[in-house]
């Protein structure tokens, strides 16, 4: 064209592609000093179409949409001034490395579904998601692009009439190859195509037929992805083959087709610890008690003992054996026999027990005078026997019934 200048504003550069309803430049806007994407409708083509599409992304206003600048005309020509994409297009990417990391399958797939998302929220069917209107920035962040079929729901109709099929035909879904209105569930299996090709490195339905490949889009079931590709990571695999039901009812809505970016995966997402609560308190240790409340049964047991032993009127007992203690007393009593011979005894080494050693309480049974059976005596256990000295014969005075107490052994 002769013309340079568009508007006298966007200076053409280079032409990036044409197709039957319009061309696009990248173009220079010479006010803000910035390239831009500019689309110009072709000679004699529909206008309202032209504007519709304008209209479309205008209602648009996220990160995976390409964003509109300008919309007017020249000489009689519609224009639109887009955001200019260096990236290039899936398209291009799926040609050259064919089935791509998965990595980048979940990354681009939830880019792609979370503008399919925000388009359908305002009312806008896209209808013609394939991998060239998909477009990528430079950091390489996926945006729709090519709104040229849109359909907004609110109010304005088609840009079509009924019974007329749209789309590319490798991507199109059942609805439309049977000539019924798309619906944001089209968009949906169009996007179950696209993942299906970038998990799998094939389309679900292959044909150098595009009146083949619609029919079988309307009637044929597809393949799943795990019979294409078995080591498919599951939940994208899962999503594939939900949005390509044959039944719109049954493809999930994007909203929920969105996929966690590796960056925002589980292992990596900040977790949310719970409170902490109060520290834990110490277990005392029994021992020291224990060791005090020893202590002082033996010295209880040791005084009533020594009560029973030293009162007046009761009968003579047989030498005793005292607990353990730091200070041993020696008790010399007579013995009810008239003769008694020297005694021997080998005395035991006495044992220190140091206080934080817990032992078991001991029960000492004072001495009785009534006439029953002794109880058996407690388990043997370490103690210190005290050696009593000799005695001399003693006769001691007669009585009815005596009863000599058993030691007790502590």
């Amino acid at each position: 064209m002769a013309e340079t200048l568009i508007a006298g504003r966007y200076r053409l550069d280079t032409l990036l592609g044409r197709g039957g309803m319009s061309e696009v430049w990248r173009a220079t806007d010479l006010e803000l000093g910035r390239e831009v994407a500019l689309k110009l409708l072709a000679p004699n083509e529909d206008i309202a179409r032209f504007d519709r599409e304008a209209r479309a992304v205008a209602a648009l206003g996220h990160p995976n949409v390409t964003q509109l600048y300008d919309y007017g005309e020249a000489d009689g020509r519609p224009f639109m001034v887009l955001e200019y994409l260096r990236g290039g297009t899936l398209e291009d990417v799926l040609r050259a490395k064919g089935r791509l990391a998965d990595d980048d399958t979940r990354r681009i797939s939830a880019e792609i579904a979370s503008g399919l998302a925000h388009a359908h929220a305002r009312g806008v069917v896209h209808r013609d998601l394939k991998p060239s209107n998909v477009l990528f920035d430079e950091e390489g962040r996926a945006k729709l692009a090519d709104f040229g079929i849109a359909r907004m729901a609110a109010g304005d109709g088609t840009l079509t009439e009924a019974g007329t099929v749209l789309g590319t035909a490798a991507y199109i879904s059942p609805e439309q190859a049977a000539g019924l209105p798309a619906t944001a569930a089209s968009d949906v299996y169009s996007f179950g195509v696209l993942l299906f090709r970038m998990l799998t490195g094939r389309l679900p339905f292959e044909s150098d037929d595009p009146f083949t490949l619609v029919v079988r889009h309307r009637d044929d079931l597809p393949p799943r992805v795990a019979d294409i590709r078995r080591d498919a990571p599951p939940d994208l695999a899962a999503t594939a083959d939900a949005a390509l039901a044959k039944d719109p009812a049954l493809r999930p809505e994007l909203g929920d087709a969105v996929l966690a970016t590796p960056s925002f995966a589980a292992e990596d997402a900040t977790r949310v610890m719970p409170a902490a609560g109060p520290p834990p308190r110490r277990r005392r240790r029994a021992g020291p008690v224990l060791a005090v409340a020893l202590l002082l049964l033996l010295a209880l047991a040791g005084a009533a003992l020594a009560y029973v032993v030293t009162r007046p009127g009761d009968a003579p007992a047989t030498p005793a054996t005292l607990p353990a203690t730091s200070t041993r007393k020696t008790h010399t009593r007579s013995t009810p026999t008239t003769t008694q011979a020297p005694t021997t005894s080998t005395t035991a080494p006495t044992t220190t027990t140091p206080t934080t050693t817990t032992r078991p309480p001991t029960t000492t049974r004072p001495f009785t005078t009534t006439h029953r059976t002794p109880p058996p005596p407690p388990p043997p256990t370490t103690v210190v026997t005290t050696v009593l000295p000799p005695t001399t014969t003693t006769q001691a005075p007669p009585t009815t019934d005596t009863t000599t107490a058993p030691a007790t052994t502590t």
